[in-house]
């Protein structure tokens, strides 16, 4: 009989522990090892080369959705992707659509039951799944603000991001929205793993280069609604790529 290999990627101890011990149950199903953060668990997953993954939302050193985003592109097998997860309501929509399902802490047994016997129909129909390599460009991705709080966003909706050095903090400049604040650590580099739209262009600034108009007098203009925008200065660290990315 095939087994399917499984990886879980969770810092929570007692929930690794529960998981770990249901998917014993299922002969199908063999776990091939366990990780409590993003770095440990990138290195296992490309070790491992899991069928399945079960993945935390929020880890200590990064989020479920930034480890699938550095796996871009790395991924040439057909991994199926579950987030474990506490968070539920309105979030439950935007990590769907990331991943080929989701299980609730603290998870009923039937709950586990349902996803394994999806993975088994899809794998016994050869249904694509949705793993990091085939994550759309424009696909929904989640950041955490100061408060821990989960929020949804979409490249489309965010015209830059801004760091304010006085709280050495990055938010997000929205349409129709006050600025998002997003959680003290959130790097540049992190900010642009995100979306291939997001540019770097000053130590302060990354612009979404789908709303770039012109640059003029080293200044970013941007389509509306961000066109009275007029703060965007690109520095010369940051010109060369900027320039290749707009085809000046």
């Amino acid at each position: 009989m095939e087994r399917f290999k499984v990886v879980i990627v969770d810092d929570d101890a007692v929930s690794l522990e529960s998981l770990s011990f249901s998917l014993g149950k299922d002969a199908r199903f063999s776990l091939e090892g366990s990780a409590k953060n993003g770095v440990q668990g990138k290195k296992l997953i490309m070790r491992v080369q899991p069928d399945l993954l079960f993945l935390d939302v929020e880890m200590p050193d990064m989020t479920g959705m930034e480890l699938l985003q550095e796996l871009r592109g790395s991924i040439s097998w057909n991994m199926r992707v579950v987030f474990y997860t506490a968070y539920d309501k309105y979030m439950i929509q935007a990590i769907r659509e990331s991943a080929f399902d989701y299980l609730l802490k603290p998870f009923e047994e039937q709950d586990l039951k349902d996803i394994l016997a999806r993975f088994m129909e899809q794998v016994s129909n050869r249904t694509p799944s949705t793993a990091a390599a085939s994550i759309p460009a424009g696909q929904t991705f989640i950041v955490f603000t100061p408060t821990n709080d989960m929020r949804a966003l979409r490249p489309a909706e965010i015209g830059f991001f801004r760091y304010c050095s006085e709280r050495k903090q990055w938010e997000a400049v929205l349409n129709g929205q006050p600025p998002l604040v997003l959680r003290r650590g959130m790097t540049a580099e992190q900010i642009i793993q995100y979306s291939p739209s997001f540019v770097q262009i000053h130590q302060s600034y990354i612009i979404n280069i789908d709303y770039l108009m012109i640059i003029r007098d080293n200044r970013c203009l941007l389509y509306p609604p961000f066109d009275e925008v007029v703060e965007l200065l690109v520095s010369k660290k940051y010109k060369k790529e900027l320039q290749d990315r707009f085809c000046l």
